[in-house]
């Protein structure tokens, strides 16, 4: 059925629920659990959820070679389908943005609905700074990087709105859920670029722009609405990680969506 041949499905993956399916791909650094943990039952109340965990993630095992994005792209694809699903809605977060449209690239028969979260077409110039910064940390300083993906991470009022044992509560646990496979995930990122992608997708995407983002900026989501064909943008008003700051309302515009178009499949 796909335009490209499937791979053997050999990543490790998180299923859960019944029903019409619907992929997700994870940010770098992270898995399935520590991106969807907050809202994963959410997302399998009435659907199939299917989530593959990248090199160095989860059980998945590290990388001896750079990442590639079709694998990546495909090896959710084929987990996906490996699970009976021959049609099914993708959500992408940061790094997983990439991912899921490359997938809905290759594999545009199978994708019925595409959400696309925090993320991104290309690496801009922000990005081109930090991915070193985080990739040498990955290497030698963890709980450095933590400091640093917290700062980055978490929107200006959330994180003002932390006392200072909370703040250094989530900085420790951080750091004790940085994936082994961190330093490949951010050399990914900073090489990656969609945007030759974006005019082919065929599926109906939703763009989820975090507003408060020193990652991925509001500017990079803006690109992604207007390139994909009919994409519609909407906003919520965290940091990089609404599953943190504001998971329900996030899973809510994850579902609306996805259901909407479930007559698709």
């Amino acid at each position: 059925m796909s335009a490209h041949p499937l791979p053997e499905a050999t990543f490790a993956r998180t299923v859960l629920g019944s029903g019409p399916g619907l992929a997700l791909a994870h940010g770098a650094g992270s898995s399935i659990d520590n991106t969807y943990g907050p809202v994963l039952e959410a997302l399998a109340a009435g659907r199939k959820v299917v989530g593959i965990d990248y090199p160095g993630s989860g059980a998945t095992p590290r990388a001896t070679a750079p990442l590639s994005l079709d694998d990546m792209a495909d090896q959710l694809v084929a987990a996906t389908v490996a699970e009976g699903l021959d049609t099914f809605a993708l959500h992408g977060f940061s790094l997983g943005g990439p991912v899921a449209i490359r997938a809905a690239a290759r594999h545009p028969e199978r994708v019925t609905a595409l959400v696309l979260t925090a993320t991104l077409p290309y690496r801009d110039n922000r990005l081109a700074l930090a991915t070193p910064i985080w990739r040498k940390l990955a290497e030698t300083d963890q709980e450095l990087l933590s400091r640093f993906l917290v700062m980055m991470a978490l929107g200006a009022d959330a994180l003002e709105a932390m006392p200072d044992e909370q703040l250094q509560q989530v900085v420790e646990f951080s750091a004790a859920n940085i994936a082994d496979g961190t330093p490949e995930h951010a050399e990914l990122a900073g090489r990656l670029d969609v945007r030759d992608d974006l005019p082919g997708i065929q599926a109906p995407t939703l763009v989820i722009s975090t507003t408060q983002d020193w990652f991925t900026s509001t500017r990079l989501h803006r690109q992604l609405a207007e390139n994909i064909p009919g994409a519609q943008l909407v906003e919520i008003p965290t940091g990089h990680l609404p599953m943190v700051e504001r998971p329900e309302e996030w899973q809510k515009l994850i579902t609306d969506f996805v259901d909407q178009h479930r007559d698709a499949a």
